[in-house]
């Protein structure tokens, strides 16, 4: 299992995706207002995501 980096874009729950602002030993704090419907989907601009729920869409090492 690959741990996301800060900057990474992940998707996770569904197709929901967001950029990960800080690693955690177990989670990723990530930013949700990356989605361009974040506000129709009325949730907090952040969520708290477990290494094993997301994967990686565009990693640091593809930019």
């Amino acid at each position: 299992m690959k741990i996301a980096e800060v900057g990474n874009i992940i998707e996770f729950k569904d197709g929901l995706q967001g950029i990960v602002e800080k690693v955690n030993e177990n989670s990723v704090i990530v930013d949700l207002t990356f989605m361009e419907n974040f506000d129709e989907l009325e949730m907090e601009e952040k969520t708290v995501i477990n290494h094993k729920r997301y994967k990686i869409i565009h990693g640091s090492e593809e930019q």
